[in-house]
């Protein structure tokens, strides 16, 4: 290239700044960790704990074996109860792999747990595999646990309401789910129950190794 070319790395516009300049990126906020108060109704579970840095959820963890067939749900018990400051809620969450690889879902998803409750955490399961048995050995990973700040509000009530662009638009009021061409959920290896173990129960092994 020559020196007239503007592409060219060596050609200085008049008056161009040569310093190179570099987008600012603001330095991470440091919070402490909040503490919450934890009593192992079991005393051998495995504390809540956060797989990764940076994870939301905290895993949470059965105490009890189970077996459930196609369709069937059952309420598993956690082995912990926790006591949350005023202003905090936990929400009990999914686990994902378990739900793409077994059809394992929450029936209250997110369950609430209020920071007045003192019980034992408990999750309610279901099996939506419809095909394939789903087997948790004895601390398991179920769940996971966020906590997060609420709001307290106090409701006023009024004659109308502001108006808004979407107003009474309600359920698929803002569309997205016209039928799109390609393989669909309802077949493929994701609709056949994802991989089973030997004896026909859908593997969590894969989710208890965290994968």
């Amino acid at each position: 290239m020559t020196a007239d070319n503007p592409a060219s790395p060596d050609h200085n516009h008049e008056g161009a700044d040569d310093s190179v300049s570099t987008e600012h990126h603001p330095s991470p906020v440091h919070r402490d960790p909040l503490n919450v108060l934890l009593r192992r109704v079991d005393p051998d579970v495995p504390l809540p704990a956060y797989e990764h840095p940076g994870d939301a959820g905290a895993d949470l963890r059965t105490t009890e074996a189970c077996e459930l067939k196609p369709g069937e749900r059952a309420v598993l018990p956690t082995g912990v109860s926790i006591a949350l400051p005023e202003g905090y809620a936990a929400f009990v969450h999914p686990r994902s792999g378990l739900a793409a690889r077994c059809g394992v879902a929450l029936v209250n998803a997110p369950g609430t747990v209020d920071a007045g409750y003192r019980g034992e955490i408990k999750v309610i399961v279901v099996n939506l595999d419809p095909r394939e048995a789903v087997r948790f050995e004895r601390f398991d990973r179920i769940a996971q646990l966020v906590v997060q700040q609420v709001e307290r509000v106090r409701f006023r009530e009024v004659a109308e309401l502001p108006g808004s662009v979407r107003a009474e638009g309600g359920f698929g009021s803002t569309g997205g789910h016209a039928a799109v061409g390609g393989e669909s959920g309802s077949s493929g290896p994701a609709a056949m129950g994802g991989t089973t173990g030997g004896n026909r129960y859908a593997s969590v092994v894969s989710d208890r190794e965290g994968q």
